[in-house]
């Protein structure tokens, strides 16, 4: 049950920090503006990989914190729908090339950041 709480905290969390960075992205845009789930995206993959790569490996943690860290905050924080919703959005308002940067990039985005953190451990 305790796990149970983590994961809803963390999840709490995660969403904040998410909706603080949309509205510090956004705030004079409107329309779909994919940079703000982006760099939400890139961020808690990167909080991801320095947990599990880095922090991992020097401390002994609880299944209770990687319910915390990894399901709670990083998954409240990242958001695949949100990113499938804006990419659908690009391209039925006519931005092609667009909507496929944003995927692209936001894959090797994603990625890279894990690779440079798993090297750097």
């Amino acid at each position: 049950m305790i796990n149970i709480l983590l994961v809803f905290l963390g999840g709490g969390i995660g969403s904040l920090l998410r909706f603080g960075i949309s509205k510090a992205v956004t705030s004079n845009f409107t329309g779909i503006n994919p940079v703000a789930t982006l760099v939400s995206n890139v961020i808690s993959t990167g909080i991801l990989g320095i947990f599990l790569y880095y922090l991992s490996e020097k401390y002994n943690f609880t299944d209770s914190a990687r319910y915390f860290i990894v399901i709670g905050i990083c998954g409240g924080f990242s958001t695949f729908s949100t990113f499938s919703y804006e990419i659908l959005e690009l391209f039925k308002s006519g931005y092609l090339f667009y909507a496929v940067l944003n995927i692209v990039i936001s894959i090797f985005a994603g990625i890279g950041i894990l690779l440079l953190i798993s090297k750097l451990t």
